[in-house]
């Protein structure tokens, strides 16, 4: 079998630069997901040092990333859990809707887009990132906050909400009636809450199945089965994220304790390979003259998700400090804004540059504001004394031992 040369000499910089960047983010106690959006920029199209040969490996090991992370954002979690922080945050997600979607509608009219671009707008605005969100908690030690319940319950439910709203976009982008609109919108939700369903009553048997003794089976059959499960919500208009999440759903105590050592070294590489992929999307070169109006919008809308975040951690019981971690952790944009652009952006020249432009800005923004928020604060309560949720199920050894960069831990606000 002959392998292209140029593939494996461009691979191996590419991974030897991304290690590179990460040591020195660590050195100074950052994320390096700015830092590899960024190194992104510089090796795609119009980038100083594109890399034709890996862009399909790229691509391609991007989806992965994004499949992994929220697979093991899903281990987090048990369906118990999760359904009863969703309860709780319902009036959250309202919230989040209300303040984030509608600059990007406004946006889109001042514009002049057609209805499919204020839709698709709308939506670039409204959903943050939940691969780079879920990749910052763990680096910088947050998951065992107070606030991290809302994060995660905004980021799930705006998740839920794409799996009814990339469906409806694709409908109206194609010039759709408005039943067949509807019909792809009740399809995907039908299908998600089937889903879950399944996810809480059977579980335990797919845990069984998926957890045997050998580390290399737990391996395969786990990201076979989560590769298989996500193919098939795409099938159907659900996100391949939302899928990877709901398998993670399915695993809790000891299995997924064992997935979360056995995966993490292969979601650390591809969730690389993701932030990557986000950052050669863009070309630098398109993107100056749609800086203005996406640097504004970038900011009305940084604002907006930090009251989101605000709001939703007061539910949790948070203080000050911790609600403004929540908020400052929702601002980043990312795959689901780049998934807008792909279904809607592609006869709309200016709506592509812009979405581009205003993803990046807080894609790089969004981590270094959260790296910036207030880490100090009163010990968190005990964890019976916590609002029920998603914290109770135990935490991965490695991020209860490990230092925190950030002098976070386990605080509350």
């Amino acid at each position: 079998m002959h392998t292209p040369v140029a593939l494996l000499l461009e691979l191996g910089i590419i991974l030897t630069a991304l290690s590179l960047i990460a040591a020195g983010a660590r050195r100074f106690a950052l994320t390096p997901v700015p830092l590899y959006l960024v190194a992104g920029l510089a090796v795609g199209d119009g980038g100083i040092a594109p890399v034709p040969a890996a862009r399909e490996f790229v691509d391609t090991g991007a989806a992965i990333g994004l499949i992994l992370l929220l697979l093991t954002l899903g281990l987090d979690f048990t369906a118990r859990e999760f359904t009863a922080s969703l309860r709780r945050h319902r009036s959250s997600a309202l919230v989040d809707l209300v303040l984030n979607a509608i600059p990007g509608a406004v946006a889109g009219w001042l514009f002049g887009l057609d209805a499919a671009g204020v839709l698709a707008l709308s939506g670039a605005t409204y959903v943050s990132s939940s691969g780079i969100i879920a990749r910052l908690l763990g680096d910088l030690r947050r998951l065992g906050n107070r606030e991290t319940p809302a994060v995660l319950s905004v980021l799930v439910l705006e998740d839920f909400a794409m799996a009814a709203y990339l469906p409806l976009l694709a409908v109206v982008t194609a010039g759709g009636s408005w039943w067949e609109a509807f019909f792809a919108v009740v399809a995907a939700t039908a299908v998600v809450g089937a889903a879950v369903g399944a996810s809480s009553r059977w579980g335990h048997h797919v845990g069984r199945v998926l957890s045997p003794a050998d580390a290399e089976q737990v391996l395969l059959r786990l990201l076979g089965f989560t590769l298989v499960v996500a193919a098939l919500a795409e099938m159907v208009h659900v996100s391949a994220a939302v899928g990877a999440f709901l398998v993670g759903l399915t695993l809790t105590g000891a299995a997924a304790e064992r997935a979360r050592t056995v995966l993490g070294p292969l979601r650390d590489l591809f969730a690389a390979v993701f932030f990557l992929a986000l950052g050669m999307s863009a070309d630098p070169g398109q993107l100056l003259p749609a800086l203005p109006a996406a640097a504004v919008l970038a900011l009305i809308t940084a604002i907006t998700k930090v009251a989101t975040g605000w709001y939703a951690a007061g539910r949790e019981g948070a203080g000050r400090r911790g609600r403004l971690r929540a908020g400052s952790a929702l601002v980043a944009r990312g795959e689901f804004s780049v998934v807008v652009i792909g279904l809607a952006a592609t006869a709309q020249d200016r709506l592509a540059a812009l979405v581009t432009c205003y993803v990046i800005l807080l894609a790089v923004c969004g981590p270094v504001l959260t790296r910036l928020a207030p880490t100090r604060g009163l010990p968190s309560r005990r964890a019976s004394e916590r609002a029920p949720g998603m914290l109770d199920k135990p935490r991965p050894s490695t991020a209860a031992s490990a230092p925190d960069p950030a002098g976070s831990g386990t605080r509350s606000g």
